[in-house]
């Protein structure tokens, strides 16, 4: 007995110290620290392969250093000692989704809740690889019950906020993106959405108001300034949205629709000059958006350049040839240069894919 007795005890210094190491590599872990949360976890395992807690630690380690196929490995390795081991499901669920196995994700997490029914972070997990695949009724379930479970959080709120917009649901959005602000008034991005919110619904001030306390919050978010600037053009502010879209431009010189929008802005404005360089630049960073050339025409048009007008109609028809606007579009400019011939094709064409207008230019120019 008296062996018996020291062998036990042995055990149970060796499980909490275990158990120690453990808590010191969650922390490295929540610290961000993956890369020493990995070589502690592997001396671990060296001594004890098996060691589900281990291998599950160690998948998280290595989805921190994004080695996704590492972290599925560790994390099925767990899974084949305990297969209802949930940790180890939602962490091989994560990578899955990450590497855009959005189907073998919510296979896991679907055993995860299975075995865990009030694990409020496999449905969140869940719903947002249901997100993901644009099953957006059974993400807003996933998140609602996430949220049922508890306890409430910003992200939480937020997920299901984004989700209710998509589904136009855009006044039951607002409301929880004010709960998420309620519980986090320093995240830029609660503005910013319920800013869109607000946008969409015609609330022009509301909106103009969260975009300007989301840049109080981050004042190099791109998507705001464009946001704002939007918002601005909508209230006929057209010199603010210049401004704003112009920030906007100097944070992301490289994003044609940033300069596509000004230069609708500067369309507006009649500085169609402007508008043209804008156009151009955005046509030279994506050559193959037909509505860049579609602005830009319209520009030329308004400078009496009507032969670029229609070369850039028609570069918009090779690339879109069923936009029924654009045949339309190019049929009016060729009846202003007296080419009545090609106008009525364009006019006919135009009338065929389903433009309202057309018919009454027909009667008027094609007898």
């Amino acid at each position: 007995m008296k062996h018996l007795f020291l062998f036990i005890s042995f055990v149970l210094v060796c499980q909490i110290a275990l158990s120690q190491d453990v808590e010191s590599i969650k922390k490295k872990l929540n610290d961000g620290d993956y890369k020493t949360a990995k070589a502690d976890l592997s001396n671990i395992l060296q001594k004890d392969g098996k060691n589900k807690t281990a291998l599950q630690l160690r998948a998280e380690a290595k989805m921190g250093l994004e080695d996704l196929y590492g972290a599925i490995t560790d994390a099925t390795l767990a899974l084949e000692i305990d297969s209802t081991f949930v940790d180890a499901l939602n962490t091989r669920g994560e990578a899955k989704s990450l590497l855009g196995d959005d189907d073998g994700a919510i296979l896991d997490f679907d055993k995860a809740i299975k075995f865990a029914p009030k694990a409020a972070l496999a449905y969140t997990n869940r719903g947002l690889s249901k997100y993901n695949i644009e099953d957006l009724q059974g993400a807003y379930f996933d998140f609602s019950k996430a949220l049922e479970i508890g306890p409430p959080d910003a992200d939480k709120y937020y997920n299901r906020g984004v989700v209710k917009a998509e589904l136009g649901e855009f006044v039951s959005a607002i409301d929880d993106y004010n709960k998420a602000i309620e519980l986090d008034k320093t995240d830029a991005n609660l503005y910013n959405f319920r800013g869109v919110a607000y946008y969409t619904i015609n609330e022009l001030d509301k909106a103009l108001a969260d975009y300007n306390q989301a840049i109080t919050l981050d004042a190099k978010n791109v998507l705001v300034f464009e946001n704002r600037a939007l918002a601005k053009s909508a209230k006929e502010d057209y010199k603010g949205a210049l401004e704003d879209f112009n920030k906007a431009i100097e944070l992301d010189a490289e994003d044609p629709e940033l300069l596509n929008l000004r230069g609708v802005v500067k369309f507006n404005i009649e500085d169609n000059d402007g508008a043209i360089a804008d156009y151009t630049k955005a046509i030279e960073l994506d050559p193959t958006n037909p509505m860049y050339y579609d602005n830009r025409a319209l520009s030329y048009t308004e400078k009496q350049n009507y032969q670029k007008a229609i070369e850039d109609y028609t570069s918009s028809i090779e690339l879109y040839p069923t936009d029924a606007e654009t045949y339309y579009q190019r049929a009016l400019v060729k009846i202003l240069i007296g080419n009545k011939y090609d106008a009525c094709l364009d006019f006919k064409k135009a009338d065929e894919l389903g433009s309202p207008e057309a018919k009454a230019e027909i009667k008027k120019h094609c007898k």
